[in-house]
């Protein structure tokens, strides 16, 4: 795991962090607005899967000290704050070097919001996360996206890394065709969640992953599959979550159904699979009531609603760290909304919360702590 993690490591702190650090040297307000942005985004995830991590120090001495994962989110905040200032002065222009969004200064400043809204969420301010929100990805031609263009010939290059790895030494070891989330989604399964409202048929389809690799995995890995960074459907489901939270159940329910209507329009998916059936129809306020098809066991409302937007968070996030930082974020005050995995539940008393830091770092950074373990709660969800 440790070696996996170094490779993660070396991407924020060497790939992207010296580079953005680089460009923020030049007199660019444009690119430094999206430089601010991409490292927010890099050290943001990192804050999130290991904790405490390299911030304030971090690219300006050899052996930086390791900053709290909460000063860590702050502190990304106020370069996101930054990045939105200077992209709201900067003009758009075509940018090839923007591999995103080609120059469009807007589309960066709404994935800077919606950044935001996530570190905010993962620190429980759904007050602040919910306002962030109002600003962030407000379609889906806003999606931040790694779009691979690798050579359809050449098996490596740029490509799905999901493809890539099946294609390579992992042949016959990753896949969905079992699973909590695919029993989920599967029609015929007796634990699916779909309903007379909801029909995952095509969705399914969409994220079922052969492990044999092959021309089989046309959907979510398939070889020029986009993967999906920051977007307009995490940007809905912040709204939705923190709107229940903080506005009300109507607010929440609202911004639930206009995601349902973008999946009921098949956006979510590839070619392959928008011909298969699919079906999302609006909520409404009974369906959520005790006995409702969203409520068979009768707990309050609004928990109702909560758990069936954190339900929509784990498939919706299925590629991304989403479904991880819900459940390290809910388990402890929230269980009863957070989805039942089997990881989840049990009768385990600890869990995985986090991931082990690079060993390159612990052995070359005198500053570096000693590994807490996996199983060592973060400091945002204690």
């Amino acid at each position: 795991m440790n070696l996996c993690t170094s490779s993660v490591w070396n991407h924020i702190y060497i790939a992207v962090l010296t580079n953005t650090r680089h460009i923020q040297r030049q007199d660019d307000i444009l690119l430094s607005g999206i430089s601010k942005v991409v490292e927010a985004h890099a050290l943001g995830t990192g804050a999130s899967v290991f904790g405490d991590v390299p911030f304030s120090e971090a690219g300006a001495v050899s052996d930086p000290k390791f900053d709290s994962q909460k000063s860590v989110f702050a502190g990304l905040i106020t370069i996101l704050d930054a990045a939105i200032s200077d992209l709201t002065s900067a003009s758009s222009r075509d940018e090839p070097f923007d591999i995103y969004f080609e120059g469009d200064a807007s589309k960066w400043v709404a994935a800077a919001y919606t950044l935001k809204a996530r570190y905010l969420l993962q620190m429980k301010d759904y007050t602040g996360a919910s306002a962030a929100a109002l600003n962030g990805i407000s379609s889906p031609a806003g999606d931040m996206l790694h779009k691979p263009r690798g050579v359809a010939s050449i098996t490596e290059g740029d490509k799905n890394l999901f493809w890539t790895i099946l294609e390579g030494s992992r042949s016959g070891d990753l896949g969905t065709r079992t699973g909590f989330l695919m029993d989920l989604l599967d029609p015929a399964n007796a634990a699916s969640r779909n309903n007379a409202k909801t029909d995952e048929t095509a969705r399914f389809g969409y994220y079922t992953i052969n492990e044999s690799g092959g021309n089989d995995n046309d959907g979510i890995i398939e070889q020029y599959e986009p993967h999906r960074l920051v977007t307009y459907s995490e940007n809905l489901l912040i709204l939705a979550e923190c709107g229940a939270r903080t506005a009300g159940f109507s607010t929440g329910l609202g911004h639930l159904n206009t995601l349902r209507a973008y999946l009921n329009a098949g956006g979510w998916l590839n070619s392959n699979y928008s011909g298969l059936a699919q079906k999302y129809d609006a909520y409404v306020d009974a369906d959520f009531a005790a006995g409702g098809i969203e409520n068979a066991d009768s707990i309050s409302q609004d928990d109702a609603l909560l758990r069936e937007i954190i339900e929509e968070r784990y498939v919706s996030g299925f590629g991304t760290y989403m479904p991880f930082n819900d459940a390290r974020r809910l388990r402890k005050s929230e269980g009863h909304i957070a989805v039942p995995f089997p990881l989840n539940t049990g009768t385990a008393t600890q869990h995985v919360e986090r991931l082990p830091y690079g060993q390159e770092e612990i052995d070359s950074n005198s500053n570096a702590p000693a590994d807490p373990g996996i199983l060592a709660v973060t400091e945002v969800n204690q």
